[in-house]
């Protein structure tokens, strides 16, 4: 099978920070930072997640919490006995234009029993958290990082997300044309070609490609291909170096498409994003 994620976390790569590990007693308030995603492990005990005042998930297994947008939250839990939490920043290369950001739901609640493949990662996880070893904190992000994956193959798998990018890729068929484009952006593609790439007929791919993924495919590919001219700008590339790797003829077709995304030019955009997460 074709390595659907490949060509995403190597353009947009996703890092993680733990930042806590242990318990958590009584009430909680997190807001997150700008930029950055939180995803919370929850070894044991039994906990309220409340947004606002909206009780949004209330846990009493070992589960996880993924939020890909930074979005005020509070866990309530027995001001006794608390509840066994590890937690970790996420960092995504690209900031807004990150589509694995940008497909992720603002809120999953997973029971950790779903992960069928994590049981390793996480005893090792939850073992590095609970002692003092060299190295920990490195481990402890790597781990992190690894169970992220899994995390978005659980997505995709077992229909997590019912529309957007991880949907389709999680489409038997869609997800040739995707892994297609996200793979060869420079391509000049074509509807028929991407119809090809799914081994569909032209109007079966485009009506469930814009049913599963929210738009037509020339639309994904002009939103991939701006999101790789997003974050080459902010590593200082060249107008001419990223119409080339990007697929575009010139800097003015550049130019033109990255205005009609966006509202600005190329340079107008890095100078307002430099510095940004």
């Amino acid at each position: 099978m074709t390595d659907r994620l490949a060509s995403l976390l190597s353009r947009f790569s996703i890092s993680a920070k733990t930042f806590h590990a242990g318990a958590l007693c009584g009430i909680n308030s997190l807001t997150g930072s700008e930029g950055l995603g939180q995803l919370h492990l929850i070894r044991q005990g039994n906990v309220k997640v409340m947004h606002g005042t909206e009780l949004v998930a209330h846990i009493n297994e070992p589960s996880l919490l993924l939020y890909a947008q930074p979005l005020a939250r509070r866990f309530l839990t027995d001001k006794a006995k608390g509840a066994e939490f590890v937690c970790a920043d996420l960092s995504f290369e690209g900031g807004k234009a990150n589509p694995v950001r940008a497909a992720l739901p603002a809120f999953v609640c997973l029971p950790l029993s779903s992960l069928r493949d994590s049981q390793p990662v996480l005893d090792l996880l939850f073992a590095e958290a609970a002692g003092s070893n060299c190295g920990r904190q490195k481990m402890l992000d790597s781990l992190f990082e690894v169970l992220l994956i899994q995390i978005l193959r659980e997505l995709m798998e077992h229909h997590v997300v019912r529309s957007g990018m991880l949907a389709g890729m999680g489409h038997p068929r869609l997800r040739r044309a995707l892994v297609a484009m996200h793979d060869q952006p420079k391509r000049d593609w074509s509807l028929p070609d991407l119809a090809a790439e799914a081994g569909m007929s032209r109007t079966s791919f485009a009506n469930t490609f814009r049913d599963i993924v929210g738009v037509t495919p020339v639309q994904y590919l002009q939103n991939w291909r701006v999101g790789l001219v997003q974050k080459l700008l902010l590593e200082g590339h060249s107008m001419r170096q990223i119409a080339d790797n990007v697929g575009y003829s010139s800097e003015a077709a550049l130019s033109r498409a990255f205005r009609t995304q966006t509202g600005n030019s190329p340079s107008e955009w890095r100078k307002s994003h430099e510095g940004a997460g």
